[in-house]
């Protein structure tokens, strides 16, 4: 194999293995909003898929960032879980946001990848937590009051 060669298959295993995180990434936040009840929701979960589409999903993931977390705080208040952030995740998820913009940028991109990198890793991390609360305490069960002792 010549050096042509062995870059295009080592460019070709790369973009299936971003694409294939992307889409694990997407079917995450996609499941998050499904867990949401449809009075909370502020997008529908097939909605995020639209991260797919290159160049449109710049924009587009600050739809789903925003929407998330106006859904995640709509459903937080309707489980009555505590949270201290009205709308979990959204000024990381715009921080992240921000940085893939500002990616398109020459020469920018080079100090702000590293940064969305970092920002998405934590994001994921975030909502994964996010995910497992819901996961806790399923829809129409009302948490016990903080502090109460077992009456029983």
């Amino acid at each position: 194999m010549d050096s042509v060669t062995i870059i295009r298959v080592v460019a070709g295993v790369l973009f299936i293995a971003v694409l294939a995180i992307g889409i694990a990434f997407i079917a995450y936040l996609s499941g998050i909003l499904s867990k949401c009840s449809l009075s909370s929701r502020t997008m529908q979960p097939g909605m995020v898929w639209l991260l797919l589409v290159p160049a449109f999903n710049i924009i587009w993931n600050f739809f789903v960032v925003l929407a998330l977390a106006k859904s995640l705080g709509n459903e937080f208040r309707l489980r009555n879980i505590q949270n201290n952030d009205p709308e979990p995740g959204k000024a990381l998820g715009l921080a992240m946001c921000i940085c893939g913009a500002c990616g398109i940028i020459p020469f920018v991109n080079f100090l702000t990848f590293p940064v969305q990198f970092v920002l998405w890793i934590i994001y994921w991390v975030k909502m994964a937590g996010y995910s497992r609360l819901l996961d806790q305490l399923p829809s129409g069960i009302t948490p016990p009051a903080f502090g109460a002792g077992n009456l029983g």
